[in-house]
């Protein structure tokens, strides 16, 4: 009997949590697997805000693909995807030949979403990737030692604007807390020279947090020298820095380093191949089913699902994309072993949310509604990042990889 091939791309959390997952589950010799990710490497987009700013060197961040998946059972191919042609079955690659499969997961994770902004991807860095974290982390060193050897200093050396105060924008905002004042003493520089501005278009920060919580992040974040300039958009970014308006009055900040960190879409790939998406997300059957394509299954930020409590889409983190991968694999274990009548309808758990506010400090909801603060909240979210390491590759990862400095 043919061995059916199940090709899975992307190696964010849903692609290499279903490949681990399936290597598991399936025998050698049920399925032909193929993990495709362009990289050699996962890496954990929740550590990127840390990479970018310098307080995590990226190779922490960064699992070798090899380090987890078992090449008796999964064949892992380095290699872009161009292309998917649903109606083929096949995949499109940069360099390699076409891959034919006969159950395809898409687990190509997000891009940055600038929702039009005139010079936002010209001139602001984005917190995406390996490569895009390292080179936020070399420019603002490069802006610190410039400073000082300038004769007429520029104040926008030492400014740096975050776009959004979104989960991502605030943990980045944290560790930009701890890493400015080492940056100082390294470069001679006075803290009370540096500005961090904070720009948050929207009504609050942290969108889905308590005021409480919300009022705790900004209070920590403020006392450690943040600017938050809340319900102001930004109309543009210049070469020179961005220009906000709030309440019809616009202002100039000029800075030298702009970062955005207030929108993500799923990939493009999948519009273009011909899934009807919304922003690069497909709204996927219970079992995770594209719409139409039996034997495609969607998994993490390319998929769209309703929370019919409150009829708005689950927002695309790294604990629906894990739990995704869960019943994805096991879907299509029973699919393989032709058992359609058992396939599961995906139903996410929320165990809580826990937003890092730097080190040593955190805040957020577990257990259903307890709130953490401080360094509870701190510990709660190491255990939770350590958490996903075993779940990845057991013990041998969390000690290479894990984070076991709790205080």
């Amino acid at each position: 009997m043919k061995r059916p091939n199940v090709v899975i791309l992307g190696a964010g959390y849903g692609g290499i949590m279903t490949a681990v997952n399936l290597q598991k589950t399936l025998g050698v010799n049920e399925a032909n697997i193929t993990l495709v990710n362009k990289h050699n490497y996962h890496y954990q987009s929740t550590w990127l805000h840390e990479g970018a700013a310098g307080t995590l060197h990226h190779d922490k961040i960064r699992i070798p693909i090899n380090d987890v998946i078992q090449p008796s059972k999964v064949n892992f191919i380095k290699d872009t995807v161009v292309e998917i042609k649903p109606q083929e079955k096949t995949v499109i690659l940069e360099k390699g030949e076409p891959l034919s499969y006969d159950y395809l997961v898409i687990g190509l994770g997000f891009e940055s979403e600038t929702f039009g902004i005139k010079g936002l991807k010209e001139y602001a860095y984005s917190i995406t990737s390996i490569n895009s974290v390292r080179l936020i982390r070399e420019h603002i060193e490069v802006c610190f030692a410039q400073y000082n050897n300038e004769v007429e200093k520029r104040e926008e050396l030492l400014t740096i604007v975050v776009g959004g105060a979104g989960f991502t924008g605030i943990e980045f905002l944290g560790e930009l807390a701890n890493r400015i004042p080492e940056l100082c003493d390294e470069y001679d520089i006075d803290r009370k020279k540096v500005r961090v501005v904070c720009v948050e278009a929207a009504p609050t920060a942290l969108p889905g947090f308590n005021q409480a919580l919300v009022e705790y992040a900004m209070n920590h974040l403020e006392q450690r020298g943040v600017e938050f300039k809340i319900g102001t958009a930004i109309k543009e970014c210049t070469p020179d820095g961005i220009i906000v308006s709030k309440d019809e009055v616009v202002e100039e900040i000029k800075a030298a380093t702009v970062v955005w960190a207030a929108g993500v879409r799923g990939n493009s790939i999948v519009e273009k191949s011909g899934f009807e998406a919304m922003r690069g997300r497909v709204k996927v059957q219970p079992d995770l089913r594209a719409p139409g394509y039996d034997e495609v299954f969607i998994v993490g930020d390319c998929a769209l699902l309703i929370n019919e409590e409150i009829n708005r889409p689950y927002p695309p983190t790294a604990q629906i994309a894990i739990q995704m991968a869960d019943t994805c694999a096991a879907n299509l274990a029973a699919l393989i072993r032709g058992k359609e009548g058992e396939l599961k309808a995906f139903v996410p758990d929320i165990k809580g949310t826990v937003c890092s506010l730097g080190h040593d400090d955190a805040m957020g909801v577990v257990f259903g509604n307890h709130q953490l603060y401080g360094t509870q909240a701190s510990i709660m979210k190491k255990m939770i990042d350590n958490r996903y390491l075993w779940k990845l590759g057991g013990l041998s990862l969390v000690l290479k990889k894990g984070k076991l400095n709790f205080f």
